[in-house]
Formats: structure tokens, C-alpha cells, sequence
């Protein structure tokens, strides 16, 4: 497994002629990084003194940000899966008629899985983006930088997993229905992104 490798290794990975891991776990990987940067702002927050009114509210929020961290380190490998899957639908035999609608079946289902894998991505990432405003605007402001790259981290990850999104929907049937619904949530999302991100932004520039 990926999650189970070495920085080195995993990086010496991405970087050679394999397709996989790629973009798609690349940004999992990120949403993972920056949720437990939030994670650690907190940690480095709650039960200090100067932050006593604020510990209880953002104590709260740890456990969340640890399920959407974890959440984002399965989908390390789950969209390298996915892209394996597709690939290995791709390479089904296609001799008999019989086998071509085997083959096309699959490819769909194998493209439907590589599209929900990073719209996955992208939804948990969101909601730990949502929890580091909090964390940017009442965290620790020595640790106000480490903030706000956590928040730069988790847009990334929202970004580089809508890409992966836009490459696959066009591999789905134009009838399919999953296709209308998925694009609807990436407009969504890349919108609340946005103003996430700048009020995580805002946060730290006036902490730094």
C-alpha cells in the first residue's frame, strides 16, 4: 500500500514512468497534510492559558479533522486503485461482440469509481478547509503560518482532485446519471473553496 511507504519511496514513485501513483493520490495527500496541520494548531493550542476561552470549542473539532484526515490517506491509495481499474478495463479482450459489451461495461464502471474517488477527495477536503477557518481565526497565532498553509494544502487537494473529476466525467455516458450530478457538486465545492480559502487568508494575515 502507498500509505504504508517511506516519503522517499512513495515520492521516487510518483516520480517515475508508472501512471500511478499520480495526480489524483498526489492530492489526497495533501487534504491529509493540511487536515493534520490543523490538527496540530490545535494541539498546540488547547489547554494553554492565553487560549482558555477558545480550547473547549476547538478541542472539538480534533476528532473530526482525525476522521476526515484518515479518510483522506485511504483515498491515497483508493484513487490509485481506481485508476489501475480503469486501466485494466481498458486492456479486456475485445474480440467477440460478447466481449466488447463485457469491456464497455466495465470501462464505464471503472470510470464511475474513478470519478467518485476524487469527488470523495474534494468533499472531505471541504469540510476540513471549513474546520481550519476556525482553527486559523482562534488557533494559536504563533502558529498562524502553519494555518494557513494547512489551508493552502486542503485547497490544493480540492483543486488537483477536480481535475481528476473533469478527466474522467467525459468517459461516462452523456446520459449517464451520475454525470449532471457531478458536475453540480464540482461547481459547488471549487465555489465554497474560494471563499474558504480567503477567509482562512484573512485569519492569518492578521495573526502574522
Amino acid at each position: 500500500m502507498l500509505i504504508n511507504q517511506k516519503i522517499h519511496e512513495y515520492i521516487a514513485q510518483t516520480a517515475s514512468a508508472s501512471p500511478a501513483p499520480g495526480g489524483g493520490s498526489a492530492s489526497a495527500l495533501a487534504g491529509a497534510l493540511g487536515a493534520s496541520l490543523s490538527e496540530m494548531v490545535i494541539n498546540l493550542t488547547v489547554g494553554k492559558k492565553k487560549y482558555v476561552d477558545v480550547s473547549a470549542e476547538l478541542a472539538e473539532l480534533l476528532p473530526k479533522l482525525s476522521t476526515v484526515r484518515q479518510e483522506l490517506q485511504g483515498s491515497i491509495d483508493r484513487d490509485t486503485e481506481a485508476f489501475n481499474g480503469v486501466m485494466a478495463a481498458f486492456g479486456l479482450p475485445k474480440e467477440t461482440e460478447e466481449q466488447q459489451k463485457i469491456r464497455v461495461q466495465a470501462i464505464q464502471n471503472a470510470t464511475l469509481e474513478a470519478t467518485k474517488v476524487p469527488l470523495s477527495v474534494m468533499a472531505a477536503a471541504l469540510e476540513a478547509l471549513a474546520m481550519t477557518v476556525t482553527v486559523a481565526q482562534k488557533g494559536n497565532k504563533n502558529s498562524a503560518s502553519d494555518a494557513g498553509v494547512a489551508g493552502l494544502l486542503l485547497a490544493a487537494a480540492i483543486d488537483g482532485a477536480a481535475l481528476n473529476v473533469k478527466i474522467n466525467l467525459p468517459g461516462l455516458p452523456d446520459c449517464h446519471p451520475f454525470k449532471e450530478e457531478a458536475a453540480v457538486k464540482l461547481a459547488q465545492m471549487t465555489s465554497r473553496k474560494e471563499k474558504l480559502l480567503q477567509e482562512v487568508q484573512d485569519a492569518v494575515a492578521k495573526n502574522i
